[in-house]
């Protein structure tokens, strides 16, 4: 499952996001609420973190923005705000579960195992771009009729660029999605790993499907 993180205290969301992975989870974390909605960050995860507090745009706003557009993410808000008032406005935004900082880490564990549950229920989600398909369940890619057999480290990459199709896929987002928030790998190894999965998907195609976006990282091609 991949876990967005909305939390401008670092230390926090350090902790949560080691957490999770440990548990077996993808992460990637956001220090403002601004960056969330202009990332389409709620849409791109498969379950929210989201800080109520946050400076600038409001972790409430990211949640009615995300909610007024349709996106049902399931997410759980974190906030130091533990009045009843203060809950009800969280809930009446659009969250699925609440939690009063200071909070337990394996109390956040067990709410995200319970959502987490519950979204397993539904039958598993597909990503698509064009006529390029990722089963999240299967790990099965296919572009048109044909199937494309890609390393782990390749289909974390590539669910990572069709989560946020459309925009630019930092190096900075690969290397929290792929190897860890701490991760400090030798920096070509990125540009090792897309030029191996470009030569996979391109087979047969005219022009790439990953575009590189110089000074900044890649993005997917519109087609």
């Amino acid at each position: 499952m991949h876990v967005a993180i909305i939390e401008d205290d670092p230390a926090i969301a350090r902790a949560v996001a080691t957490a999770l992975r440990e548990r077996g989870h993808t992460c990637r974390c956001l220090e403002s609420g601004t960056e969330a909605i202009a990332d389409n960050a709620v849409l791109a995860a498969d379950l929210v973190v989201l800080d109520s507090m946050l400076p600038g745009t409001t972790g409430i706003d990211v949640l009615r923005t995300a909610r007024s557009a349709g996106v049902r993410t399931p997410v759980i808000m974190l906030t130091a705000k533990g009045t009843l008032p203060d809950k009800l406005e969280g809930f009446d935004a659009g969250c699925d579960d609440y939690l009063v900082k200071p909070f337990s880490i394996d109390e956040l564990l067990a709410r995200v195992e319970v959502l987490h549950r519950r979204a397993a229920d539904r039958p598993a989600p597909e990503l698509a771009a064009g006529d390029l398909r990722l089963n999240l369940a299967t790990k099965r890619v296919t572009i048109g009729s044909r199937e494309v057999d890609l390393t782990p480290t390749e289909l974390s990459i590539l669910e990572l660029l069709i989560r946020y199709r459309g925009q630019v896929v930092t190096r900075k987002m690969l290397c929290e999605h792929v190897w860890g928030f701490d991760w400090d790998g030798p920096t070509n190894v990125i540009e090792v790993h897309i030029t191996r999965l470009r030569a996979k998907l391109d087979k047969g195609r005219v022009g790439s499907c990953i575009l590189t976006v110089r000074g900044r990282g890649y993005a997917l091609a519109d087609s």
